[in-house]
């Protein structure tokens, strides 16, 4: 079964307990969210958003056809702004904010700024005032890609990314923000390094952030 919604949403099978929703029209952290908040969430085994889409797992393979209905009215009702059908039912949880204090001066801070039209001092303010939230996470283990970078300063990605990038690295490409959790190669433009550590597999959750937190990057001395 596959169908339009609203915003042009779309519902597309993914496996026998599967949906996956194609979400142009919404915004796939705010869809999760609400669909976690949803009264049928204890029904779901994982609600997983990414760039543009939302996989939606059922924990029975029998409750697909009734999980398809129910997913495309909270699309009808996140488009028209109405609560029906459980959506308003189980109150979200407040959004967090997590403050992450960051040296700026990242190798390639002085060439976005001038890539912006901007000096380096008002790259800074310019990221240290956008509103960033966790948007979905990917890659690597406990890499948040983090929406809301200023217009300004949305880069394409390096033509050449670097073949390994340390923990903490604060990174920029496109519209969103990144926090390197190290090990891994990066083709985004770095400007920052942070000392808080956001992935740590000894803590319980080995992850710091979630999805919808809202990231205040702070400006620190060297």
């Amino acid at each position: 079964m596959t169908g339009a919604g609203a915003g042009g949403a779309r519902l597309r099978r993914a496996g026998d307990r599967g949906w996956l929703i194609e979400c142009p029209g919404h915004r796939p952290a705010e869809l999760a969210l609400a669909i976690r908040a949803a009264s049928w969430s204890a029904e779901l085994r994982e609600v997983v958003p990414a760039a543009t889409t939302v996989l939606v797992v059922a924990e029975h393979a029998a409750a697909m056809e009734r999980l398809a209905g129910r997913l495309t009215r909270l699309l009808d009702a996140a488009a028209g702004g109405d609560g029906g059908d459980g959506v308003r039912s189980g109150p979200r949880a407040a959004a967090r904010t997590v403050v992450i204090p960051v040296r700026y001066d990242g190798p390639d801070l002085d060439a976005v700024a001038a890539r912006a039209g901007l000096t380096r001092a008002e790259a800074v303010r310019r990221h240290t005032g956008g509103r960033h939230t966790v948007a979905f996470f990917g890659f690597a283990p406990g890499f948040a890609y983090l929406d809301g970078l200023p217009e300004p300063l949305r880069l394409p990605r390096l033509d050449s990314p670097r073949a390994r990038v340390p923990a903490g690295v604060v990174a920029i490409a496109g519209n969103q923000t990144v926090v390197y959790p190290g090990g891994t190669p990066g083709g985004w433009h770095q400007i920052g390094v942070t000392t808080t550590r956001l992935w740590d597999v000894d803590a319980t959750p080995p992850n710091r952030l979630a999805i919808g937190d809202r990231v205040v990057f702070e400006a620190v001395g060297p």
